[in-house]
């Protein structure tokens, strides 16, 4: 099956300061953006998604995992990854997350990138030019809290009525300066011991 590819697009991130301090490890973020035509555009409520998602996913999941991988220098130096996909407002919702959910794009992009946890997600339904918030954690370690985190992917012209974006992202790092702890070093924390009546939110005022 053809995979029309109208545009890629590579998002680079160096976080290199907080606070107008130079961060102890800098982290570099990327995100890879295809902007695809979308198989079932025009043909109503497809049944059965399948032969498409076979066809298309591995294509994309190559060709984004690839530029992915070389933008940060090395499978061995991504250790966080997150994916995503907006589709146009002509299409479904289930059409961006046939792209990106199933093992035809997820398992490659894993495997590409050495990694071994479920990948998280972002996708949403949305008109030409509208960011999309990728999160990301861990490759091999999901509950790994410093590595959560997000990138922002914008394509000022896509997707169009009948185009997804299909995004692949991945950070060098966790966040800069991280230093949150860990589920390894949390603290017990039961509701038992911090019910809600022992708060209340002083000065809170109900807008009308």
């Amino acid at each position: 099956m053809n995979v029309r590819v109208r545009r890629i697009c590579t998002v680079v991130e160096d976080m290199v300061t907080e606070l107008g301090r130079p961060v102890a490890h800098p982290v570099r973020r990327v995100a890879v953006a295809a902007v695809i035509a979308n198989p079932w555009s025009g043909r109503g409520v497809v049944a059965d998604l399948n032969d498409e998602v076979v066809g298309v996913a591995p294509v994309v999941a190559h060709e984004l995992t690839a530029r992915l991988v070389d933008a940060l220098g090395g499978a061995d130096r991504i250790e966080a990854f997150g994916k995503a996909a907006i589709v146009g407002l002509g299409g479904e919702t289930e059409h961006a997350g046939a792209l990106i959910h199933t093992p035809y794009f997820g398992n490659l992009f894993r495997e590409i990138t050495d990694g071994t946890s479920v990948i998280v997600f972002s996708d949403e339904r949305a008109e030409a030019g509208a960011s999309l918030t990728v999160p990301m954690w861990h490759k091999v370690n999901a509950t790994t809290r410093s590595h959560y985190q997000t990138i922002t992917v914008r394509v000022p012209d896509a997707p169009r009525a009948d185009e997804i974006v299909v995004i692949a992202a991945g950070s060098s790092g966790g966040r800069p300066n991280a230093r949150i702890g860990d589920r390894s070093s949390d603290p017990q924390v039961r509701l038992a011991d911090h019910p809600r009546s022992r708060y209340k939110i002083e000065n809170l005022e109900t807008v009308r």
